[in-house]
């Protein structure tokens, strides 16, 4: 599955360490995501959609 995170992260101007703050997971965590080397589990990602201000299904990709 693939993202869009890091592209909507930089448009807010924001770095992994902040949302991983945010979101209170570890940086290492958001760098994984990012490389599409983990999905991250529904709560999560609806987290993440709505501090990047997009709906899951914008910020992850089924392919």
């Amino acid at each position: 599955m693939n993202n869009k995170i890091k592209q909507l992260r930089k448009n807010k101007g924001l770095r992994q360490e902040d949302i991983a703050v945010l979101l209170n997971v570890s940086r290492q965590t958001i760098v994984a995501i990012e490389n599409d080397k983990y999905n991250p589990t529904l709560e999560l990602a609806m987290k993440m959609a709505r501090l990047l201000d997009t709906t899951v299904e914008e910020l992850f990709i089924l392919e």
